[in-house]
């Protein structure tokens, strides 16, 4: 099993489309790191898994206990952890939480979220030796309203424009999210790392969606997810089945009990 690298991802650039998901816990991270390229511990967890309305109340502390989890079986994939909302307000803020992380997680990288505003942030992260994967488009972590970038002429000048910036200042990829399929296009054309697209465009570098999104999980996902299994249904029966059998005494059975 050889271990995804920087440097792999990098080369796929225009090549072999690179996959990616998220993952939260050790039983999951186990199962998507056979098959995907980079995992990433989002900050979505705040919502997914604890019923947030959005990943400002997400705490570093939260995120780095998620991250060990996934870390601790994920031996191939490339490990990706979301810095939180306000961990990054400026170089030395940003140093200080970054390096935390990585050496409590051991993870490969981080992401932050920005453009042009933070680009002295990510050179300053780099130079101290953090892999930094960028985010533009559609920021969760500053959006107040979910809604898809790059519908006006000013903001996919903007979005271009802050792409070029965060790949000048070293990046290593970039996840575009929510917008135009031709203004994703236009930016994985004009930056020379691999550009991961969540609501984006088929042309980017590759692709990431939230597992449990994709697992369907949950009541509803947005547009752009593709749903490959039915887990809510799944799981509705199976806890019906299982109340049923307590209810009738049919479990435990003999095969569940010590003699």
């Amino acid at each position: 099993m050889q271990k995804i690298t920087i440097k792999k991802i990098l080369q796929s650039k225009n090549k072999v489309p690179i996959a990616c998901l998220t993952a939260y816990s050790k039983n999951t991270s186990k199962i998507v790191d056979k098959y995907s390229d980079i995992i990433l511990v989002g900050d979505s967890l705040g919502m997914v898994l604890y019923g947030m309305k959005t990943t400002k109340d997400v705490k570093i502390e939260t995120m780095i206990l998620h991250a060990k989890a996934v870390k601790s079986v994920a031996k191939r994939s490339l490990v990706v952890v979301d810095m939180p909302y306000k961990t990054y307000t400026n170089k030395f803020v940003a140093y200080k939480n970054a390096k935390k992380v990585m050496k409590l997680t051991n993870c490969d990288a981080v992401k932050l979220e920005g453009g042009e505003k933070i680009t002295n942030i990510i050179k300053h992260l780099i130079k101290n030796k953090i892999p930094v994967m960028g985010h533009i488009g559609l920021l969760p972590q500053s959006t107040k309203k979910f809604k898809v970038k790059g519908r006006s002429l000013i903001e996919k000048k903007k979005i271009l424009k802050d792409a070029i910036a965060i790949s000048d200042s070293g990046v290593f990829a970039i996840v575009i999210e929510c917008v135009l399929e031709s203004l994703a296009k236009i930016i994985t054309k004009n930056v020379p790392i691999p550009t991961i697209g969540i609501g984006a465009s088929k042309f980017c570098d590759g692709q990431i969606l939230v597992i449990d999104d994709m697992l369907g999980l949950g009541d509803s996902a947005p547009k752009f997810v593709k749903k490959y299994a039915n887990l809510n249904k799944v799981m509705k029966a199976s806890v019906k089945n299982y109340v049923k059998d307590v209810k009738e005494r049919r479990f435990p059975n003999l095969k569940n009990v010590y003699k």
